[in-house]
Parts: C-alpha cells; structure tokens; sequence
C-alpha cells in the first residue's frame, strides 16, 4: 500500500492491487474515499468521487479538502499511478502541511 501523500492529515494512497480506472483513496482516521481520474485523450477530463464499500466516506472540510488538492495534484497523481503500476517504479512521499 504505497503511501503518495499526506495533505492536512488526508493519507493519499494506492492499495498494491489496484485496477483502472486510476484512482487513489484517501484516508483519514475511520474515514475513506476514492478519487477516479478520468482521463480523455490525454487530458483530465473528471474527477468522480466515490465511497469505498464497508467504510465511511471523508465529509465536511476533509472532504473539501481532498477535492481542494486533487484539483492541484491530479496529474502528479496520474503520473505516479503509471509509474507504479506501469512502469514499476518507487514513488515517493510528500506531506503538505500547509493549506493550498
């Protein structure tokens, strides 16, 4: 489970096994949803926020929060999808501290 971001608390993360679409969960304490990146000829089209089965979905400002910095941080989520699951790459952790 490769944790890619930490944003006010919010852990960004792949689970190992993951499928397409790309997408990334984000998590924090009991709370967890999914972010689907929609992506159309080459561009990112969407981003589809979803609840993750047997948890309870992010809310309120955490929830405002992930789509603030998935609005920022989509593509170099993308780009760290393909390089793990693509290219079989390490990707690294970055924690943001700050509000963006």
């Amino acid at each position: 489970m490769p944790k890619i971001y930490e944003y006010l608390g919010i852990i960004l993360f792949f689970y190992s096994n993951e499928h397409e679409p790309i997408h990334v969960h984000a998590r924090k304490g009991e709370f967890e949803s999914k972010a689907e990146i929609i992506i159309q000829g080459g561009l990112i089209k969407e981003i589809i926020l979803t609840n993750v089965k047997g948890k309870k979905p992010l809310k309120g400002s955490d929830l405002n929060s992930l789509k603030e910095f998935l609005e920022i941080y989509s593509e170099k989520v993308v780009s760290k999808w393909v390089d793990y699951f693509v290219y079989n790459k390490e990707i690294s952790f970055e924690k943001i501290t700050r509000k963006l």
